[in-house]
């Protein structure tokens, strides 16, 4: 199995076995999203397959570009809506929850670091960057850069404290 859909899978059953990837795969819509968009970023034999699968997706509720640069273990709460720019950057073990848009207007779109939590509802705009081991709570409206370690909620999203953000990240794929 291809690592990145082992880590994606890892965030998703907390194991990486046979039945857990059929469990997964039929049961969370998210995820056979994320091994379509998995299989059509590798390469030979798997890219092929992934082509298939990925003009099977389902566009209306995820919208992740193939371009779009995304690290190991990806979480995707609730299987949408969700719309990221290609020009997004997303690290390892980035949870991303419903409604979620990461987006611009002009250039780059944001970078996310690692150990992210991105709550329901949130915009994050334009080019910022996003520490890791940060959560942003839901609602929340990003137009500036969120340091490491913080806890960032509002409109527009301010560091509220810095008391273990990472918290909300279940299952952290560690084998990087």
């Amino acid at each position: 199995m291809d690592k990145f859909i082992k880590s994606d899978l890892y965030r998703y059953m907390g194991n990486t076995s046979a039945s857990s990837f059929l469990k997964a795969y039929f049961r969370i819509p998210a995820f056979r999203y994320q091994v379509a968009f998995r299989m059509v970023n590798s390469r030979g034999l798997k890219k092929v397959c992934g082509g298939v699968l990925w003009k099977l997706r389902n566009k209306q509720t995820i919208q992740l570009p193939r371009k779009t640069k995304v690290g190991y273990g990806l979480y995707i709460g609730h299987s949408g809506p969700i719309v990221i720019s290609p020009t997004a950057v997303i690290g390892n073990n980035v949870n991303l929850s419903q409604f979620t848009t990461i987006g611009t207007n002009k250039g780059a779109a944001a970078q996310i670091g690692d150990n992210v939590y991105i709550g329901p509802g949130v915009c994050i705009v334009e080019n910022v960057k996003i520490g890791n081991n940060v959560t942003i709570g839901a609602g929340s409206v990003v137009t500036k850069d969120i340091p490491e370690n913080a806890t960032a909620v509002g409109n527009y999203a301010k560091v509220i404290n810095f008391d273990n953000p990472e918290r909300f990240i279940g299952n952290k794929w560690n084998d990087l």
